[in-house]
């Protein structure tokens, strides 16, 4: 009689689980499943490891109270040579002052790190020049399951096919990068129904410092200016208890305004889903409903040759009389069914399948953690999605709580972020600053952990997008055409005593791009560094690091580069 008690705890609590998360992600239906960190463990996953909530307290027993900000100022020395092409040596003096937050109360948690950079250019310099960069994710519980949500990213980038390749003031094609999103989320049990809603707006903007070149096969006039997006939501459903299986209702609507050929992206949808436990460890899942999304642009201006017009930042130059074109244009019935298995509350996969975009989908995730110190994360994905969009979908993916690590020559943020519920990789999204909205599919896996006096944490992944142009365009050239990403980062530390430590990082980055006679781009990196506190609040620094830029055909670099420096933190 106990066993089959145990059974029937276990299987309900399998079932409550699964609404609960989904209650709190009720918006992925929509739109999180398109990118890194949406249908990848984040949330979601979450939500299945912190047991059954309302939205009303997040687990005092996992966390400590911790509040520290640390303010600091820098001062270095570094020398960067290209050593295949035989350029000159540089030398530059860093001056940069920022700030690292990590915030956890009752009611807030906070992780932040924000720096500004500037540099003094001595010998073979190209000019002096200046960086912020920074990255933040937070929450504040105002009342009882009502939160609101936030994050940010500041960071260097390229304006072509190469973006994400570290890089600072004055390079090729270097642009900034600013990307931001805000908005309340409500998550909480109304008698025996879980409620959820949810507002998120988003804004990207990439501010090119040089024009893109003519570069082979990058498409002039294709990178990315601005764009706001808009996401709301919201669900009500029913654990097991009452009915044999649990259920929700739900719905959402998405808008994305972009600069470059204004651009539109709108698309709303309705559902219902079930989730039916067969055994402690197993629930089947399933969904049907009906979904619009209309994807549309404008040409850009012909000049008299017929010949794309573009700006002074190398950007399209939108025809505004003409009317917008439909690049994607889907409305009807959605479904897909999967399974979920919850061993125990360190491990738990969920697997999709459906119809969704006029195509059959797959989507996924799998979290184990092993230990208090281990998290293991496997993600698919496939979804719409675009540049703006893709960012603020990835800043909301991150946990509110990750020891964001920066370059140690340039101070520019790494691409992934590891954190005790998990993290995620930036990668895919600064992949390309394209333009053009897209067709996103990818996997994205990460592991991070810390043995002893070791932290260590590795993103991994593949990332497919497949641009979408109206048939009739001017540019209908692009449309169909897939860009691919690979891409590995690693990071690892070591405390050697109460004063000092040892810092590893490297990556390796893959763009095939799909353009009729593109150029492939590969880079790679490593660097080392070592820290050690002088006296007090003083540290002295030391990095080195070599990074290698193959563009096909058209561009190689090899460049090593050697940093020391004092930072005094207040």
């Amino acid at each position: 009689m106990r066993t089959s008690f145990v059974t029937l705890r276990r299987t309900t609590a399998l079932a409550a689980l699964l609404l609960a998360g989904t209650a709190t992600v009720a918006h992925a239906q929509w739109s999180g499943d398109a990118g890194p960190g949406s249908d990848a463990p984040g949330a979601a996953d979450a939500a299945a490891q912190d047991g059954p909530r309302d939205g009303s307290r997040r687990s005092e027993d996992r966390r400590q109270r911790k509040i520290e900000v640390s303010p600091y100022l820098e001062v270095g020395q570094i020398l960067s040579a290209d050593l295949k092409n035989g350029g000159d040596v540089l030398t530059y003096t860093m001056l940069a002052a920022g700030v690292d937050a990590a915030i956890v109360t009752r009611r807030a948690e906070v992780a932040a790190s924000l720096r500004y950079e500037h540099r003094i250019s001595e010998a073979g310099g190209q000019g002096d020049s200046d960086a912020i960069s920074g990255i933040a994710r937070g929450r504040i519980e105002v009342a009882q399951g009502f939160n609101i949500e936030g994050g940010a990213l500041a960071t260097r980038t390229r304006a072509d096919g190469g973006g994400g390749a570290n890089i600072f003031g004055g390079g090729t094609n270097s642009a900034d990068l600013y990307s931001v999103y805000a908005g309340p989320t409500f998550a909480r049990r109304i008698g025996n129904l879980d409620v959820g809603a949810g507002y998120r707006f988003g804004y990207t903007k990439v501010d090119i410092d040089t024009p893109n070149v003519v570069t082979p096969g990058i498409p002039r006039g294709s990178s990315f200016d601005s764009s706001t997006n808009h996401v709301a939501w919201a669900s009500v459903g029913q654990r097991p208890g009452e009915l044999p299986f649990g259920w929700q209702v739900s719905g959402g609507y998405e808008r994305e305004d972009a600069s470059q050929l204004d651009q539109r992206f709108e698309g709303k949808y309705a559902r219902a889903d079930v989730t039916v436990p067969i055994g402690p460890t197993v629930a089947l899942l399933g969904g049907v409903g009906y979904e619009d999304i209309e994807i549309g642009q404008r040409d850009p201006l012909l000049d008299a040759n017929g010949v794309p017009v573009v700006d002074s930042n190398g950007r399209f130059v939108t025809d505004k009389t003409q009317p917008r074109q439909l690049a994607f244009d889907t409305d009807g019935l959605i479904w897909d069914a999967g399974v979920m298995w919850r061993p125990s509350r360190r491990t738990s996969l969920t697997a999709r399948v459906g119809r969704r975009y006029g195509d059959t989908i797959y989507t996924g995730s799998f979290a184990y953690r092993p230990d208090h110190a281990t998290m293991l994360q496997v993600g698919v994905y496939d979804g719409m999605s675009s540049f703006g969009r893709g960012l603020s979908r990835g800043l909301a993916a991150l946990p509110t709580q990750f020891d964001p690590t920066r370059n140690p020559i340039d101070g520019s943020i790494d691409p992934c972020v590891f954190g005790q519920d998990g993290g995620g990789c930036l990668t895919p999204q600064l992949g390309s600053t394209t333009a053009i909205q897209y067709r996103n599919r990818g996997v994205q896996a990460l592991l991070s952990s810390r043995y002893g006096r070791w932290s260590y944490g590795v993103g991994i992944g593949y990332d497919q997008r497949r641009l979408l142009v109206p048939a009739t365009s001017v540019i209908a050239a692009l449309d169909g055409t897939k860009d691919e990403s690979y891409y590995l980062f690693m990071t690892a530390a070591r405390e050697l005593d109460a004063d000092s430590s040892l810092g590893f990082s490297g990556f390796v980055n893959y763009f095939d791009n799909g353009a009729p006679g593109a150029a492939d781009v590969q880079s790679a990196g490593i660097s080392a560094s070592y820290s050690r506190r002088l006296w007090r609040n003083l540290t002295g620094n030391a990095s080195a690091a070599l990074n290698a830029f193959d563009q096909d055909g058209f561009n190689n670099q090899l460049i090593g580069s050697a940093f020391v420096g004092l930072r005094y933190a207040f």
